[in-house]
């Protein structure tokens, strides 16, 4: 009898396909649930590969984000575009933005995605008044366009810019500026020795800051990249990508402790961020330190002014209105699997910590858990800085 040798390459091959499938299957069953299973989403969302594809993104994105698919807007109007204080903005912007198009694509289907683009974003800012356009905006809705095609983005958009974005369409920077002041707080508590040689180089935080306000669409030039990280920020909290990028410094110790103590030097050396990133581990590990160090205890080292207008204390209304969506349950959950399958608790951290695992139980990890939760998030954040970073002029 002739048994087939299977090279350990194809073992290796059939083994991932065998787990996409069952992936994609545990996706298509949360979505022909009834209610749709939410909880679930989020969580093939976060976990290793994200949603694949994205004929699926068109399908989980909505639901991460509570679009009703059956109502979407009419397609917007060139007549946007008259007397529109933004528009000459927008354009310069979508005319420098040659790179977020796939490489090879016929020059005339960009162009037309580019009068989409603009469209799209005008059509949000004119809804919704209360929203400012900032440079950068567009790099996060070219992301939506590619994947899920105007209509469908115009949605989307809508919906994350008056949630997740929120802070970064304010008249000001100050949201901002007090999202950006949770970094520094973060690698602190994970590697003090980091932390305080970038304390003494007074590199502040502004390296970092097209990474939050694109979500690193504007820093990464792999799409794949992108869009895994868009699964993992649209299933999380909105402030999840700070916590990311907190992770990438993190992983650049070596390099950053190598470099000279000056703000020139290492403020060059975090902004040229690498584009061969070990995504999968930083996405993993980013939703650990969510976990262990949520807003709610950072707020205080992170607070120096009223935050009560950020996104992250308005999520509750978000998570009202989306049954079952509960991201932070579901990256405890995810957290204490792995505790119990490693023994490596107490190497996380860099410093010791008191009452850990009773803070992990009561913590009120922010606003899917309920009005109480809130009323513990939305205290802390009503705290500003200590640190006079003086970030942007």
């Amino acid at each position: 009898m002739q048994w087939e040798v299977m090279s350990p390459g194809s073992a290796l091959e059939s083994y991932f396909d065998a787990k996409k499938k069952r992936k994609v299957a545990e996706i298509y069953q949360a979505l022909n649930s009834d209610p749709i299973d939410v909880a679930t989403l989020r969580r093939m969302a976060i976990s290793e590969g994200g949603l694949l594809t994205d004929e699926i993104r068109c399908k989980v994105w909505p639901k991460l984000l509570s679009v009703n698919t059956e109502d979407l807007p009419p397609l917007p109007g060139k007549e946007l575009r008259e007397d529109n204080k933004d528009y000459q903005q927008v354009l310069l912007d979508v005319r420098r933005s040659l790179r977020r198009f796939p490489p090879g694509m016929p020059d005339d289907q960009r162009e037309g995605l580019q009068e989409e683009l603009i469209d799209i974003i005008l059509h949000v800012l004119k809804r919704n008044p209360q929203l400012h356009y900032y440079q950068g905006y567009h790099d996060i809705v070219v992301t939506f366009l590619l994947v899920v095609g105007d209509r469908l983005a115009t949605a989307l958009v809508e919906k994350l810019s008056t949630h997740h974005l929120r802070d970064f369409m304010d008249p000001t920077m100050d949201n901002t500026k007090h999202i950006l002041n949770y970094l520094m707080p973060i690698i602190d508590q994970v590697n003090p020795k980091v932390h305080d040689f970038m304390q003494s180089a007074e590199v502040g935080t502004i390296f970092a800051l097209s990474w939050l306000i694109t979500w690193f669409g504007h820093v990464l030039s792999d799409f794949r990249h992108v869009v895994r990280l868009y699964d993992f920020f649209l299933a999380c909290h909105p402030l999840m990508p700070i916590y990311f990028a907190a992770v990438i410094v993190l992983y650049r110790e070596q390099e950053v402790l190598d470099c000279e103590c000056d703000m020139a030097s290492v403020h060059h050396l975090l902004s040229q961020i690498p584009q061969d990133l070990p995504y999968e581990t930083l996405i993993s590990r980013a939703g650990d330190l969510f976990v262990q160090f949520p807003p709610s205890e950072l707020a205080r080292e992170a607070a120096q002014q009223q935050a009560e207008r950020t996104a992250a204390s308005t999520f509750k209304d978000f998570e009202l209105a989306s049954v079952q969506q509960r991201p932070d349950t579901v990256l405890r959950q995810r957290f204490r699997e792995r505790l119990r399958t490693e023994e490596r608790t107490e190497s996380i951290l860099a410093k010791p910590r008191t009452n850990r695992f009773v803070k992990l139980a009561v913590m009120g990890l922010t606003v899917a858990l309920g009005a109480a939760a809130l009323a513990v998030v939305k205290s802390a954040l009503e705290w500003a800085p200590k640190f006079e970073l003086q970030i942007f002029p």
